[in-house]
């Protein structure tokens, strides 16, 4: 056995490698980490989930984490240029090894390492979430990176000049959402982590898609963000193959603080999904969140700007931004000098925002602009629109994404069981804290069902994907509501027989708002099933949905009609439901439900309700 006096300068690589061997390294949490090594537990063996052969010093360094610590130290410690571009290249690495190994940290100049370190000049880690985004499969579950904080970052534009560190899919630029979709969900894509400007990434996320930023500041010690920042330099532009549920964006940050801070192993809390909330959640639970900073999107702090103004004031603005007032009207004028600086504070920022949103043209926008700050500028007040107030409720503190759900009920009359399991994500009726209002993401639910009377159970719907976007319209917003989803549900047939069909639906309309907490919606839609039980093969219906929703933090319902007209070659059979449900949220991660449908369809009547729990974990 080698004695741990051999531990010196002098230390040859037979001596270091069997050292590491003695002292089982290859299998370490730390250098797993280092590597991204994941064990299946059925074989065990080893597979680095890096996908670019430039990661590995070792042409076995995929799949052999002892193959790949031998060719390290052998790169490290064999003197010459070849030691000298191993040691830049992964510096994370080398000082780990020669920290346990007790090998002296001696200097080496890596010229490119130091510049780039310079460049970043970071004295605090801020790990960033941007909230949901359901107009982008990207971007559906929420996004986070980190910031990299200088140590002058007193002031906001210190901040915006900061460097962050992502990941995120290199994906073709021309393809569609739909392809984006498939080849995210699939793998087809590379991963890589770039480093950008913070302020890029408030263009992108604030500005441009509207999504609110939560700012968590980390506790990381400064020898913890030294090996953050080497390992950033390791992997950087370096491929690790992109899915959408998994190895994702908040997960390869996961393993950066594994690596940062060894011994925390965030990733091994990954199982099916990897959803940034949690992620974050997770994060804050390990106890390496210091302090939480909110900031706004544009579409946020300009709705609330408004929502300051009296209804007279809104109108002033309406017209304002129209142009059909003018900053020097008299309506104007006889406001009071405060309140007059507050509308025209709030239409320039309404005007700034529809610019982009709406993608006002130049020639509107530019002219409107420069009448709304000279009428600014004549007031001599030093005062700045109010600000939305920091939501009760953080994104990683609303209930958990995967949900189990049992209830029993009676359908017609049979008395049935419903279980149901879904992997992620949120539902209109879940508690809302810390989602968007009137938004469902739904995927890869199961729902099942037991019937006593037989001792059966059956499937009684498999949901691929459903998505709801129900944002309110107003004098000011006229966002577009949507729906659309795919799986296979059973229904009825003919006979009284039911059927599990594969079916495609979709929809828009409008949604309004008369309070915070409840939406009225009426919406077009369209569904398609195909399956050979029915008579034609497929059939099709237009129809409508109506729906009064109340989002609240104890309780949410919804009670609503819809009507569908199923056609098909020579068929012609309309279907229609009323609904009511309700959630009441007893604590974060659970909450009961209950539900009532009655159906008339085929010239049957089908009345059925359950009463049951969800809990979220």
């Amino acid at each position: 056995m080698l004695s741990l006096t051999a531990q010196a300068s002098t230390l040859s690589i037979a001596d270091a490698t069997a050292l590491a061997q003695q002292r089982g390294l290859a299998h370490n949490p730390a250098w797993l980490a280092l590597v991204h090594y994941r064990i299946n537990h059925i074989t065990g063996d080893y597979t680095s989930e890096a996908d670019d052969p430039r990661f590995f010093l070792s042409p076995k360094g995929k799949h052999s984490p002892g193959a790949e610590l031998k060719a390290t130290l052998q790169a490290i410690l064999t003197p010459g240029q070849g030691n000298k571009d191993a040691r830049c290249r992964f510096p994370a690495r080398d000082h780990w090894l020669r920290q346990v190994l007790g090998i002296p940290q001696t200097p080496v100049s890596c010229p490119a390492l130091d510049a780039w370190l310079k460049k970043l000049d970071t004295a605090q880690v801020t790990l960033v979430f941007a909230a949901s985004y359901l107009n982008s499969p990207s971007s559906m579950f929420g996004h986070t990176f980190l910031r990299l904080d200088p140590p002058s970052s007193n002031t906001k534009t210190d901040l915006l000049l900061a460097s962050t560190v992502s990941y995120a899919a290199d994906a073709n630029a021309t393809d569609s959402e739909i392809v984006f979709a498939y080849r995210g969900i699939f793998g087809g894509y590379p991963g890589v982590t770039s480093v950008r400007p913070y302020y890029e990434k408030i263009k992108q996320y604030s500005d441009i898609e509207n999504r609110d930023l939560w700012e968590y500041r980390l506790n990381l010690k400064p020898q913890e963000i030294q090996r953050l920042l080497w390992h950033s330099w390791e992997v950087q532009n370096i491929r690790f193959d992109y899915y959408f549920f998994d190895e994702n964006c908040a997960y390869r940050l996961l393993e950066l603080l594994d690596v940062a801070r060894p011994g925390l192993d965030l990733t091994a809390r990954v199982t099916t999904h990897a959803i940034p909330s949690d992620t974050v959640r997770w994060v804050v639970d390990a106890g390496l969140v210091d302090h939480v900073h909110y900031r706004p999107s544009s579409a946020t702090a300009v709705a609330y700007q408004i929502q300051q103004l009296s209804p007279q004031e809104q109108i002033l603005t309406r017209q304002l931004a129209d142009g059909t007032l003018k900053p020097t009207a008299p309506k104007v004028l006889a406001l009071p000098p405060a309140r007059r600086a507050e509308v025209l504070d709030t239409t320039y920022n309404y005007v700034q925002y529809m610019a982009i949103e709406d993608k006002w043209p130049r020639k509107r926008v530019a002219p409107l602009s420069y009448q709304l700050l000279a009428a600014r500028s004549a007031l001599d007040l030093q005062s700045a629109p109010p600000q939305p107030p920091t939501p009760e409720i953080r994104d990683d503190q609303g209930h958990d994404t995967f949900r189990f759900s049992i209830a029993g009920g009676r359908d017609s009359h049979r008395n049935i069981v419903r279980i149901s399991l879904r992997p992620a994500y949120h539902d209109l009726l879940d508690s809302p804290g810390g989602y968007r209002p009137g938004a469902q993401l739904q995927f890869l639910r199961f729902d099942g069902r037991y019937y006593p009377d037989n001792n059966s159970l059956r499937v009684d719907q498999l949901t691929g994907v459903e998505i709801r976007s129900l944002s309110p319209r107003n004098a000011f917003f006229h966002p577009l509501s949507w729906q659309v989803g795919f799986g296979a549900r059973r229904r009825m047939i003919a006979n009284g027989q039911e059927a599990l069909t594969p079916y495609l639906d979709g929809g828009a309309g409008f949604a309004w708002a008369p309070t915070p907490e409840w939406l009225a919606v009426a919406m077009g839609t369209a569904d398609l099933e195909i399956s050979q039980k029915i008579a034609q093969g497929y059939h099709a219906a237009p129809g409508v949905d109506l729906m009064l929703l109340h989002q609240g933090s104890s309780l949410s319902a919804a009670a609503g009609v819809r009507s569908k007209l199923w056609m098909a070659s020579g068929y012609s059979k309309r279907e229609d439901t009323a609904y009511l449900r309700g959630d009441w949220h007893i604590r974060r991660n659970f909450g009961l439900f209950t539900s009532l449908d009655r159906t008339h369809y085929l010239n049957r009547y089908r009345t059925s309700w359950l009463v049951g729990f969800h809990t979220y974990f």
